[in-house]
């Protein structure tokens, strides 16, 4: 089995850059999805939750996450 060490805990986890890898596309098609849709989304700024409109939400593109199957 795959492991990484978290380096924040040192926390072992089995597949660690391929899950991080998941959850990132999730979130950028998550972002797509609300910006196609004209849907806002909400974020954490300087501790506090601001609105993102549709039309200001950043999308990457240019950013392709692989997912390596194994």
């Amino acid at each position: 089995m795959k492991e990484e060490t978290n380096g924040q805990s040192g926390l072992r986890v089995p597949h660690g850059k391929e899950l991080e890898n998941i959850l990132r596309e999730a979130g950028r098609q998550a972002r797509i999805m609300h910006k196609k849709l004209g849907n806002p989304i909400a974020n954490w700024q300087d501790g506090k939750v601001v609105i993102i409109p549709p039309e200001e939400i950043p999308v990457d593109d240019d950013e392709v996450v692989t997912v390596k199957n194994d």
